[in-house]
């Protein structure tokens, strides 16, 4: 069960899951749409199309990529509201009637909000669908009670024991290529001559592993056993290495990866776009890792101290993050307290620097060495109408303090704007506004 409780037709966590969102979820999803639909589909494509090809949309792209570079010095905008966008496109809003039509749909009203937004987000000539699939079970599924109509999830896991261990398995990636091919080639039909479609594998968010040590022992246990069963942490944490690493083995070994390096939502927020990935000249069925970002974080360890931090999460995220050649860390969860060990992964390019995080201490370690991904609070965001003077105060403070870092200024985690899209773009303007003034 995902642990992400949309409340509308945006159903999933970040933007960067596009792709997973276009994929069809059986054979007979591909065969519904109509030519009605068809129609609405191509009048939105053409749309994307346009705007994606403006002078303004291509400056936009080439500031992504100076900034991943960091060689950018003024900060950079990208607003992803997540369960938001569940009140920027409503389901009235939706002309179309199948399911994967609608799904299309969405994806396409959501680029053309971007239209409006005037951050600096770039709108491409693609259209992504991601492989059909199934990405196997670990073995030992929580039980969850709650997470209905927007309300919280409570789960109990069901490791225990050492001996409860032996309940884990590696999961096995299961791919429907009928599927996969019959979405693709019904993409392909509707969007031929507008949009390029391509199949664009979502496989990983994070390689974070303790979102699944939390479901498999609880939270709470979790904190606990830190202390009262180190041994068993320490052995579920290998199985979670291990499985993650067989997992990237296979993707690569059966030409599934896909390079990250455009629009692709990379990080907890932030764009991909780098011409130092590949770093090598390839084919598009010889992607190895290595090729690619990578990203990991621990946020529900952020209360727990730098060591044991580094003894039952960092050592067994860091094999993975080794195959990586450009990395990010971070999420929710402060860095500054433990930047003496996250600034031990390999390659580490993007620094999450959340709302939590002490912003003068973390300018001072990133510097302009690192992307300062900054994560101003989503709660000003959460009410009909936004106190644009508080916000103003909050980004003008922000903007100061970072100045002289390689800042980007990402607006994400949103679970309600307030029923207001307003709020979206008057937050935008503010940040546009005070860059210009700092900068300018």
């Amino acid at each position: 069960m995902a642990m992400f409780n949309a409340t509308g037709v945006w159903t999933e966590c970040n933007y960067g899951q596009a792709s997973k969102y276009a994929s069809a979820l059986s054979s007979e999803d591909t065969n519904c749409i109509s030519g009605r639909e068809k129609d609405i589909l191509k009048e939105l494509a053409y749309k994307v199309l346009k705007l994606s090809s403006t002078d303004e949309n291509n400056k936009k792209r080439e500031l992504w990529y100076e900034h991943n570079a960091l060689k950018l010095k003024t900060p950079v905008i990208f607003c992803d509201p997540e369960n938001g966008w569940n009140e920027v496109i409503t389901e009235d809003m939706l002309k179309c009637s199948s399911s994967l039509a609608r799904r299309w749909e969405v994806i396409l009203l959501k680029e053309l909000f971007y239209g409006k937004l005037n951050d600096d987000k770039p709108l491409e000539p693609y259209f992504d669908i991601a492989y059909t699939s199934n990405d196997g079970s670990w073995g030992s599924d929580e039980v969850i009670h709650g997470g209905t109509g927007g309300g919280s999830y409570v789960w109990e896991g069901k490791i225990k024991e050492l001996e409860d261990v032996k309940t884990l398995h590696f999961p096995a990636v299961e791919v429907d290529y009928k599927t996969t091919l019959g979405a693709y080639e019904t993409a392909c039909d509707v969007f031929n001559g507008i949009l390029q479609v391509r199949l664009k594998g979502y496989w990983w968010w994070s390689f974070g592993l303790t979102y699944d040590l939390v479901r498999f022992v609880g939270l709470e246990n979790m904190l606990m056993y830190l202390y009262d069963k180190p041994e068993l942490i320490h052995r579920i944490m290998s199985i979670l290495r291990d499985g993650n690493i067989a997992k990237l083995d296979y993707l690569q070994n059966n030409n599934l990866l896909d390079l990250n390096n455009d629009l692709s939502y990379v990080g907890s927020g932030g764009l991909g776009y780098s011409r130092e990935l590949p770093g090598r000249d390839i084919e598009c069925s010889n992607i190895k890792t290595t090729d690619m970002w990578g990203f990991s974080e621990s946020q529900e360890t952020g209360s727990v101290s730098p060591l044991m931090f580094e003894e039952f999460v960092f050592q067994y995220q860091l094999p993975i993050l080794k195959r990586f050649r450009l990395n990010c860390y971070g999420c929710c969860e402060p860095l500054d307290k433990r930047w003496d060990v996250v600034k031990k992964t390999p390659n580490l390019r993007r620094v999450s620097v959340s709302s939590w995080a002490n912003l003068e201490k973390m300018a001072d370690n990133l510097k302009d060495s690192y992307v300062f991904s900054y994560k101003p609070s989503p709660t000003d965001l959460a009410v009909p109408q936004m106190d644009k003077d508080t916000v103003r105060k909050k980004i003008r403070s922000a903007v100061e303090i970072t100045k002289g870092c390689v800042v980007e200024f990402i607006m994400k985690d949103n679970h309600t704007i307030g029923n207001n899209p307003q709020n979206l773009i008057d937050w935008v303007k503010i940040v546009r506004e005070e860059i210009d003034r700092a900068y300018n």
